[in-house]
């Protein structure tokens, strides 16, 4: 398991182009766990099957005909 001093170290080896981003991320792992456990989840590893692939598809082909919902109504549905 890394340690603390390791972490320091890596902190100090930042690009300074990176260290705003750093500090902006970095109170994210301890405030909120479900965020945390967002970003640390494992990747999906479960197949993409033939029937999910068909399903992306048409929906691709309904966007493209324009029969999608607009990301802002969407939005305001849920109040964002």
């Amino acid at each position: 398991m890394p340690t603390r001093q390791q972490l320091h170290e890596l902190v100090d080896r930042l690009p300074e182009a990176e260290v705003a981003m750093v500090h902006r991320l970095l109170p994210v792992f301890g405030a909120d766990p479900v965020l945390y456990s967002l970003l640390t989840a494992p990747p999906d590893d479960e197949p993409h099957t033939d029937e999910q692939r068909r399903r992306d598809g048409e929906a691709r082909a309904a966007h493209l005909r324009g029969e999608s919902i607009p990301h802002e109504d969407v939005l305001r549905e849920f109040g964002l």
